[in-house]
């Protein structure tokens, strides 16, 4: 199966991040899901979750795979994993919701910035009244130089393709406002990560 070793060391912050943002029960669309690593360890630590992963069609298999072969076993008391939907971010529908919350982790850096748009758009059309928005990954601050492991890793993606690199939060937040998406809180994570969470209305962490 597809193993990311990013995925294995930030599984456990991304955990304590969601068990405080999310309300129980919560149905949650995965945006990336990847390898799947994210999926199964969140269902398998949160309980009142229904996990939907997604990905888009050419990485389905190696997703599929991961589901089939850890994800209906050892899962917390009211949680569970849907199939995998294909989902591309800029073609195509997205599935109806509503839904709790929407989730990504690392996918704003490597897509183009209308996809990163069509993200934001996509999800607070399926957010019910008081989903959330969270979105984990590097970033970029007007105000900060970017960290020199950040700014290594920018001008690698970069040189792989100018479309991608770390997209600046204050832009991020601007989008999301437009979609009526307001920045609730901004969670620091290991290896100078963040979590950005966006709401339709203020709100403190769920109990």
């Amino acid at each position: 199966m597809r193993f990311s070793e990013a995925c294995e060391r930030n599984k456990e912050p991304i955990r304590a991040v969601l068990e405080a943002w999310l309300p129980r029960p919560a149905r949650v669309l995965e945006i990336g899901s990847g390898s799947g690593q994210h999926a199964v360890h969140v269902c398998r630590t949160i309980p009142g979750l229904q996990w939907q992963p997604s990905e888009r069609g050419e990485a389905l298999p190696d997703l599929r795979e991961r589901l089939q072969a850890e994800g209906r076993q050892g899962l917390a008391q009211g949680s569970g994993l849907g199939e995998a939907l294909e989902l591309d971010l800029t073609q195509g529908a997205w599935p109806a919701g509503p839904y709790e919350a929407v989730f990504t982790a690392n996918t704003a850096h490597i897509v183009p910035m209308a996809a990163v748009e069509a993200l934001i758009a996509g999800a607070a059309g399926c957010l019910g009244p008081a989903g959330r928005l969270l979105i984990y990954g590097p970033f970029r601050r007007a105000d900060q130089p970017l960290e020199p492991g950040n700014a290594a890793f920018d001008a690698h993606l970069r040189a792989l393709d100018p479309a991608m690199g770390l997209r600046d939060r204050d832009w991020i937040a601007a989008v999301a406002a437009a979609h009526g998406l307001a920045l609730l809180a901004e969670e620091v994570m290991p290896a100078n990560n963040r979590t950005l969470v966006f709401g339709r209305a203020a709100a403190p962490p769920a109990a």
